[in-house]
């Protein structure tokens, strides 16, 4: 087998009711790819044995008797939670069995454990969280989106770097444009660690286009949208937000009255394509971009469908060496930089 991912099956809202179905999916659709199913040993079987068609001989169940709840402290996760199914599920890729690890668990645990037992990369102080989000060209990736809500200047320009190589290798795109996200696109605006930030990216590595606000996330002229994790999850929550509000909206309209039904079941085609291209759980699994392997983390309340980006996100960075990449690019900044 080709690679091979490690799942935490007992994080999220949903546990194995939710991952195992999806692991079975991914299965058919790799097959070259094996995974570890980390958590409950006969929990996991028993949900596998409902699953017809996939290749045992691909899977590996490690059994794991601790589980990391959504609203523990990451640092008690940390220290009390060494069995558990997210920590055994980056164990594996620290000891290199596994090419990289999903969960759908919380996220400051799997941040703090992730960065706890691979370590970050050379040149990087702090790892962030990046993911792809709707556009009317394609998908934005953007980061942070909440892992570090305090950033100096070196973050941000970080983040850049690393959110550039990631865009390249997902998008095939030598050039991706990077912008920094501000409250106007005029040079004069912003916080002062915006603006040295601004500057600092002027002078490279990556194409820089300037200043961009948040409706810029969505209209296709960037490819990369750097910030801090305060803002970025903000951002990210309130898209969530007023898509929601819309659709809440349409259905009130659409029940308005015996012309508005009409209206809506004529409308029905267009509707499910529209509700297909904004569906956030087309866009589910981020990036922990700054590790020495791969993690991805899957939205908590991701259904089987949405899980299975994640996993499909993991087997794409496994294929482009993401974390190779980026700590290549890192060290060619390293050797550019002027000696003091």
């Amino acid at each position: 087998m080709s690679s091979q991912i490690a799942i935490d099956v007992m994080g999220g809202d949903h546990g194995p009711e939710v991952t195992v179905r999806a692991a079975a999916r991914f299965l058919l659709r790799h097959p070259s790819v094996g995974l570890f199913l980390v958590g409950d040993q006969p929990t996991i079987e028993r949900y596998l044995a409902a699953e017809s068609g996939i290749d045992r001989k691909r899977i590996e169940i490690v059994h794991a008797d601790q589980v990391v709840t959504m609203d523990e402290s990451p640092a008690i996760a940390l220290r009390t939670k060494k069995r558990s199914s997210m920590r055994l599920a980056i164990d594996l890729v620290k000891e290199g069995r596994a090419q990289a690890a999903v969960s759908a668990g919380n996220t400051g645990a799997l941040m703090a454990t992730a960065k706890f037992v691979l370590k970050t990369l050379p040149g990087i102080e702090r790892p962030a969280i990046c993911t792809a989000l709707p556009s009317v060209s394609g998908h934005t990736h953007v980061l942070d989106l909440g892992a570090n809500v305090d950033c100096d200047v070196e973050h941000l320009f970080q983040f850049a770097v690393m959110g550039s190589v990631l865009a390249e290798a997902f998008d095939d795109n030598p050039s991706p444009r990077v912008g920094l996200l501000n409250v106007g696109a005029e040079a004069i605006k912003g916080n002062d660690t915006v603006k040295a930030t601004a500057e600092r990216l002027e002078a490279g590595p990556v194409n820089y286009i300037g200043f961009v606000e948040g409706d810029d996330i969505y209209m296709g002229d960037v490819d990369v949208v750097v910030c801090d994790g305060f803002v970025g999850n903000v951002a990210l929550k309130s898209s969530e937000g007023v898509a929601k509000m819309i659709s809440h909206f349409l259905r009130q309209e659409f029940k308005r009255g015996p012309f508005s039904r009409l209206a809506a079941l004529m409308a029905l085609p267009v509707l499910e394509r529209l509700k297909k291209r904004v569906d956030p759980g087309r866009y589910n699994g981020a990036s922990l971009l700054g590790l020495q392997g791969i993690v991805v983390k899957s939205h908590g309340g991701a259904d089987v469908a949405a899980f299975g980006k994640a996993l499909d996100v993991a087997l794409r960075e496994i294929e482009n060496d993401v974390p190779r990449r980026i700590d290549q690019r890192l060290e060619t900044l390293l050797q550019e930089r002027p000696q003091a």
